[in-house]
């Protein structure tokens, strides 16, 4: 096991992009950007993650799907300070990027991202929708690696 941690995940290991979020300063400009000019089905009614039922009748979340079937989550944060005006200056408006891993290898890669001493943002966390754990690029971006439920 110890020589599959040193090298880190195969490749393949991560499946798909699994979901995209984005944090939006005005909820109901972002939902009109992406649903009616971008054209991207909004998630409503039992197509909401049961974990984010609440947040969504509260409006501070709104999920689109693209016809792939990647997520895009938009988080409503309504104190984002705007980007630099000089658009050299690099920031980001993205919350965190999630991988699909298979359910079996979920442990493995937790232990990979131990391994190699990766910033990770707590402990995994398990939901009706699945496991995930957070962790931080070297440039400090959030990235998650997630499961389905077993």
């Amino acid at each position: 096991m110890l020589s599959s941690l040193t090298a880190g995940l195969t490749i393949g290991t991560l499946r798909r992009v699994h979901h995209l979020a984005f944090n939006v300063k005005d909820m109901a400009v972002s939902r009109h950007f992406y649903g009616k000019i971008l054209g991207l089905h909004e998630l409503t009614g039992a197509e909401v993650p049961a974990t984010l039922k609440d947040l969504v009748a509260a409006g501070k979340v709104a999920n689109f799907i693209t016809p792939d079937g990647t997520v895009i989550d938009l988080f409503w944060e309504p104190d984002l300070l705007p980007p630099n005006p000089d658009p050299q200056i690099p920031f980001t408006r993205a919350n965190h990027l999630a991988f699909d891993i298979s359910t079996h290898l979920f442990d493995v890669a937790v232990e990979v991202l131990q391994h190699h001493q990766v910033n990770i943002d707590g402990k995994p966390v398990t939901r009706p929708t699945g496991r995930g754990i957070y962790f931080y690029d070297p440039d400090g971006f959030m990235l998650e690696i997630r499961c389905d439920p077993e």
